[in-house]
This record gives C-alpha cells, structure tokens and sequence, in this order.
C-alpha cells in the first residue's frame, strides 16, 4: 500500500522529536564525565549542615607561651668571720694584735651562769641591742638543757656562746677525766642546738690551773678568767635598790683599755645595764665584738 508522501513526513518527524526528547532527559540524569560541576548557591552552600560522621582533626590555635619556670634564688652566702684584730694576753685583757690597725680603747662584755630567766635575759638584750654591743654568754650546760630557747636566742641576737662546764664545780679539783666531761658536753648541747660549738672558756669561781686549760685547749677553746669583775655576785649586804649603781661603780672603778668585765644574768645588773654601757661609752671606749677576738685555744704573750 502506498502511502501519500505528506504523510511519510509527519511520521518520521515525529519519530525524531520523540528520540530527542529521550537524549534530553538522560542528559540531566547523568552528566558526563568531565563536565564541570553544577555551580550551587553560595548561601544554600554556607546554610549546608557538616556532615556527620568522624570528626576531624582541626588546628589549635597556638596559646600563649608557658613563662618559664624560675630557677631557684641562690642561697645567701654566710657572711665572713670577722678577720682577728685582738688577743687575749696573760691577764686576760684584750689587746690589739697590731695597734696601728685597731683601737686599744676597748673592753669585753661577758656574762656567767646563764641562761635562767626570760625576765631577766631578754631585758639585758634588748640593752645590748640598743647599744650595738655584742658579749659573750658563758653558759652551764644543765640550764641550756632546761632553757634550750634562750640559748637560741642568745645566738640569734649575733652574741657569742662560750663554756662554763655542765655543772658549774670548780674544775680545779676534778679529775681530767671529769673536766673533759663537763667541758665536752656543753660544746656538744650549744652545737646541736645553734650549729656551732663555743670557741671561749671560763672556769666556774676561776677554779682552773694547767690540766683545765689544756683539756679546754684540746676542744679548741680559748680559755679565760677576767680583768675587771663587776662584784655583782657579792652585793649581798647592799640595799636591793641600791645594787644597780653598786655594780655600775665597781666596774667603772676598774676601767681600762682592753678590760674583760665579768657580769653575771642578775636582776641588778640587767637593771644596771643600760647606765653601766652608757658610762662606758662616755669614757671614749667601745664594745669589742668577740668575733674579733682570735681565739686560739691559749692565751696569748
């Protein structure tokens, strides 16, 4: 059958608009590989959620520095012992080792049989303190062992501790068995107690000779009586009121150059005190500082 030509046209027309229209849509379902992407919205891109899933690692921002840890301040270093500039010659004075390098016009503070009372004690140093006046402390071991901080306080006030036997006897008539005793143990208590031991000695009522000296000087001490004695030991028939300015007297009665004065921890010489270093000093002398003293374990010429 023959078919008019008008017609063979509309078919095949209509046959090649419906294959075109089936390209198109496989087009927009699958692009082709190497086409370039779809560009997107950029608000709907920042309005996106993040995917979820694991996490990424993400970059910390540097934080401050650590400061840096502070090395530890050194420790202060001991300040160093006094160089000598005084002796002690053989009746006890104190004397310059080389008198165009230090002023005769000086005298040692010492005190006996302490430490007793805080009453009576803390006073005296306070006087001291006032007076820019160091001494020594001669103590007996059995009243450090029942007043440990007072020793300490001695100490800590920068005076010098010095050896008056355990027991206050008089050393003279013991054994050197019984001395090496008395003596050994003091320097071992003010040792632990202060961390250094006594470099001075004074035998309890002067009561020494030569085996005491020698067994002080075996302990590496230097040993000593006195040249001026305040007496503030043997006021006992002088009124209470007046024994302050007894012992103010008796010393200032004796003053010289390079007087060792021997004082006792007493009411009446605390009490003295004050007037005792001011009168001194009027006199144009000054307290010598026991760390000036070389202390050798024996008297010296």
């Amino acid at each position: 059958m023959k078919f008019p030509a008008p017609a063979i046209l509309v078919v095949l027309l209509s046959l090649v608009l419906v294959t075109a229209g089936c390209s198109g849509n496989r087009e927009s379902a699958s692009p082709v590989p190497g086409d370039p992407a779809p560009e997107t919205d950029a608000s709907a891109a920042t309005e996106t959620p993040a995917e979820t899933g694991s996490p990424t690692e993400t970059e910390t921002p540097p934080g401050p520095e650590p400061a840096p840890e502070a090395s530890p301040a050194p420790a202060s270093p001991e300040p160093p012992e006094p160089v000598p500039l005084y002796r002690m010659n053989a009746v006890y004075d104190i004397v310059p080792i080389d008198p165009d390098q230090a002023d005769k016009r000086v005298v040692l503070l010492t005190f006996d049989d302490g430490p007793k009372s805080a009453d009576t004690l803390l006073p005296m140093l306070d006087t001291l303190d006032r007076h820019g006046a160091k001494a020594i402390f001669f103590v007996n071991g059995y009243r450090v062992d029942k007043n440990p901080d007072l020793l300490k306080e001695i100490h800590d006030r920068g005076h010098a501790v010095g050896n008056h036997s355990w027991d206050h006897i008089p050393l003279g008539k013991e054994k050197p068995e019984t001395v090496r005793d008395q003596i050994g143990r003091v320097q071992d208590i003010v040792r632990k107690l202060t961390g250094e031991a006594p470099r001075f000695f004074r035998p309890p009522h002067a009561s020494g000779g030569e085996d005491v000296r020698r067994i002080a000087g075996e302990f590496g001490l230097l040993y000593m009586t006195w040249s001026n004695g305040s007496l503030d030991w043997d006021l006992g028939k002088v009124k209470e009121e007046d024994r302050p300015q007894a012992v103010i007297d008796n010393v200032m009665k004796q003053l010289r150059p390079g007087s060792n004065i021997l004082m006792h921890e007493l009411p009446w010489t605390a009490e003295a005190l004050d007037g005792l270093l001011a009168a001194i000093r009027g006199e144009g002398y000054r307290f010598v500082d026991p760390r000036e003293i070389a202390a050798d374990g024996a008297a010296t010429r």
